[in-house]
């Protein structure tokens, strides 16, 4: 399967609205808090980001690991998140 490409904030964003769709999560209430993803040499899969350091997921490591596993199955990191110079956006 080819993976999509987003940039940081969109894969964060992703795995974080799939987390709290999770109907364990969103009965419970919780607020897990989600890293940026950090890249990495791709891995046998071909995946080359990963994710560490959930805040507030104790005892929802399992929702946490399943969501990651898919989520890094379906998308890549792309470049950084600036990947227009700054200064085109201002018509400098």
């Amino acid at each position: 399967m080819i993976r999509k490409t987003l940039n940081a904030s969109r894969l964060q964003n992703e795995v974080n609205r799939r987390i709290h769709r999770v109907h364990e999560i969103v009965e419970d209430g919780v607020k897990i808090r989600v890293p940026r993803p950090q890249k990495q040499p791709p891995d046998a899969s071909g995946c080359n980001w990963t994710m560490k350091h959930f805040g507030n997921a104790i005892g929802y490591e399992r929702v946490v690991d399943e969501v990651l596993k898919a989520v890094r199955a379906e998308y890549n990191l792309g470049d950084a998140d600036n990947a227009k110079d700054i200064n085109s956006l201002f018509g400098e």
